[in-house]
């Protein structure tokens, strides 16, 4: 018996430190390509070299890296702030109010969630040129803020949200507005984080709709930029992978920021 139990623990180590390995590995190797030529990157040396602050300077003067890392910057953070309030409230409305169609105008709405976005391209392509928002950053930003994941996210979180303090604050004359953002907002704060992470790692991450909409250089995305790097005639692997990891940064930022309250929002805890 002890001989199976002492297996079975080398067993499940064994999985678990290969499972460790597999993952951390595209990191370190990422780290190391940063700090190497790009001959040495394409051989596979899996050692540190000396070549890091080369790279960091051809990144910074050959390609427009601090432009590209703004816009990226501010389309995510005004995506994040849109989709959180914009959903948030949707999902508010679906849960606190009742009426005859709510569960049918929902599930239609939990159904889109289905549709492929490659047949969404087209039809958001032509709406935005027609508003003359084409290679404009606030095209990007309005087409992207209208999560229904967020929406279906926020309103299993506020089953759990008690009814009762919203009809307390509307018998002492407070508003739905006043209620949403004075009361609501608060107590579901690890909600809010959960989702903004979410909605942060989509927004940075993308590639395919910033491709269609944003056509000219200066408005480009740090994705954008890499992919063009990547494409190009003799690329430079060690300035690529240095970009890489300037570009990974930001987002672990925003996830060891609020992390205390990841867990707690996908549970669907509510602040007391």
């Amino acid at each position: 018996m002890k001989t199976r139990n002492i297996a079975k623990k080398i067993i499940v180590y064994v999985f678990l430190i290969s499972a460790f390995v597999v993952s951390v590995f595209p990191f370190y190797w990422m780290i190391v390509g940063m700090t190497n030529k790009s001959v040495d990157v394409i051989k596979g040396k899996m050692t540190f070299g000396n070549q890091l602050i080369n790279n960091l300077t051809t990144l910074f003067t050959t390609f427009d890296m601090k432009g590209v890392l703004f816009n990226s910057l501010k389309i995510s953070v005004l995506t994040v702030i849109g989709t959180l309030i914009i959903s948030s409230m949707a999902a508010y409305g679906f849960q606190i109010f009742s009426s005859p169609a709510r569960e049918k105008i929902y599930n239609a709405i939990l159904l889109s969630m289905m549709v492929p976005f490659a047949a969404l391209m087209i039809p958001l392509f032509r709406l935005i040129v027609k508003f003359g928002l084409l290679n404009k950053h606030i095209g990007l930003i309005l087409t992207s803020i209208a999560s229904v994941f967020i929406i279906f996210f926020f309103r299993q979180s506020i089953k759990s949200f008690p009814h009762e303090i919203i009809q307390a604050a509307r018998v002492d004359g407070a508003g739905e507005f006043r209620i949403f953002f004075t009361i609501f907002m608060p107590s579901m704060r690890s909600t809010y984080a959960a989702a903004a992470i979410y909605s942060f790692m989509n927004s940075w991450n993308a590639y395919l709709w910033p491709l269609i909409v944003l056509q000219t250089d200066e408005k480009k995305t740090v994705t954008l930029l890499i992919s063009s790097m990547s494409s190009a005639y003799t690329p430079q692997y060690g300035v690529i992978m240095t970009a890489i990891v300037i570009a990974t940064l930001p987002i672990i930022i925003v996830f060891f920021t609020f992390q205390r309250y990841f867990v707690q929002g996908m549970l669907g805890s509510v602040k007391q």
